[in-house]
């Protein structure tokens, strides 16, 4: 567990750092962009503001040593030709566990068997601070960004909030609060509420809206880990006219849906509804895929597609003696990681909007991994090294409506990266361990990642 009023360092903490500016130099820059290359010998200046102890800082200058000049008052960071690029964002998590594996089968009883086990958890060791140690983890694993999509208690709001109000350090932290699912859908009794007619969701809407939610989360079709039966992950839960009413209902106060879909049909529904994220996705047709890059029933007149092949390949691949889920649900990853990376392939190509998430929280799926989504994407959807990492950065930052805040190494946005020491446009698993971790201009150095290892081990023994 994490100690949150130790929670960021400035660089040893030793008697060199005199101000909260900063200039890293001989750095091999990444910027983000989807055709640059790493850049050499370069110089970040970052400008901070402090409040509480907290800094606030934005990247003032990027330049080569002949073209950028070091204010007296910059404490100078060598790091020694290492290499600098954005801080990763993960666009789909959980918080309610930490990737350990749990049992997921598909009767009554082990749902409540487990939804039991999350409220011991939450009587013996506080489930508010098991997040905030979620979070924390992801952070020092180099996601300076983590939307939250789905948290009955509305846990991701109130972490938020401390982190808003500079209680400690934390990533930029996006929240849905409660998604919304229909009565025994996905995600019932953990992470969503009840809505069962288009006018019901409304009042979800609104109830979330209240409570000071930054997206709306909605569950169209059937999930995995709580289908009954082969078949039910991805089976259509809400019709077009519960979909439309969520959707125009959070449109009308500026803020985007995401839904949760893993079938062709869902898509299909979500796209018409006027859905602004597709969370997992299926494979398409060339309507569904168009109206992607045309849809003007959403906020901003089109839609994006979050890959999670991470969420579904530990229950694909391996045996179900080591992942403790049942047949069933083995199964059900199977048919929708198949569907899943037909879908991410043809958007890839088609042009379609796509950023990248991990699904944190389900068996095997840890805060830390987030590298791992964008390895499968590079193995599994034929992608290169450069286009996966700006999926994880700048086109993540697009998506989520922040790029005017972070996603890429630009003058004038937050100083949010890490620091590497190998190169990650050739070897993607430098981003396992981070050699810094900045995050709005705060530096944690030789970041202290909580990992579980027998995990890391058997998700490095699957084959793809």
């Amino acid at each position: 567990m994490y100690n949150y009023n130790k929670i960021y360092f400035l660089v040893d903490r030793d008697d060199k750092i005199m101000s909260n500016n900063y200039a890293f130099i001989n750095c091999n820059l990444i910027d983000g962009n989807l055709n640059s290359n790493a850049k050499n010998d370069m110089i970040m200046l970052i400008e901070n503001t402090n409040n509480n102890g907290v800094n606030k800082g934005s990247i003032s200058k990027i330049g080569r040593k002949n073209e950028v000049k070091i204010p007296d008052n910059f404490t100078i960071i060598d790091i020694n030709h290492k290499y600098i690029m954005p801080g990763l964002i993960n666009a789909h998590v959980h918080l309610f566990s930490n990737g350990s594996p749990w049992k997921a089968n598909n009767t009554d009883k082990s749902r409540i068997s487990i939804i039991e086990k999350l409220k011991n958890r939450r009587k013996k060791n506080s489930a508010l601070l098991s997040k905030r140690d979620n979070v924390l983890n992801a952070l020092n694993s180099g996601v300076t960004t983590v939307r939250c999509l789905g948290d009955q208690q509305y846990d991701d709001i109130t972490l938020r909030n401390e982190i808003d109000n500079n209680k400690y350090l934390g990533p930029r932290l996006i929240g849905s609060g409660a998604a919304i699912c229909v009565t025994g859908g996905h995600g019932a009794s953990i992470i969503s509420i009840i809505s069962d007619s288009p006018w019901e969701g409304r009042k979800c809407v609104r109830q979330n809206v209240t409570l000071g939610v930054d997206f709306i989360k909605i569950c169209i079709t059937g999930g995995i880990v709580d289908a009954r039966k082969v078949g039910d992950a991805g089976r259509l839960e809400m019709t077009l006219e519960e979909v439309t009413a969520v959707c125009e209902e959070a449109h009308k106060i500026g803020l985007m849906v995401a839904a949760h879909v893993e079938s062709t049909e869902g898509v299909r529904i979500a796209l018409l509804g006027g859905v602004d994220t597709i969370e997992h996705g299926s494979e398409m047709d060339e309507e569904m895929i168009e109206l992607f890059k045309n849809n003007p029933k959403t906020l901003r007149g089109y839609s994006s597609l979050i890959s999670t092949l991470y969420a579904v390949i530990p229950m694909h691949s391996l045996d179900t003696a080591l992942t403790n889920v049942s047949e069933i649900s083995r199964k059900n990853a199977s048919i929708v990681y198949n569907k899943m990376l037909r879908g991410v392939k043809q958007a890839i190509n088609a042009g379609v909007k796509v950023g990248i998430g991990t699904d944190a929280s389900l068996p095997y799926v840890t805060h830390y991994n987030t590298w791992r989504e964008l390895d499968y994407l590079v193995k599994c959807a034929d992608i290169t090294h450069k286009q996966a990492i700006y999926l994880a950065t700048k086109s993540n930052a697009e998506i989520l409506g922040i790029d005017n805040e972070t996603g890429s190494l630009t003058v004038g946005k937050s100083a949010d990266f890490i620091v590497l020491d190998e190169n990650p446009l050739e070897n993607l698993r430098t981003l396992s361990n981070p050699n810094m971790v900045v995050c709005r201009g705060n530096i944690i150095n030789n970041p202290k990642i909580n990992k579980i290892e027998n995990v890391d081990e058997i998700l490095d023994q699957i084959a793809l």
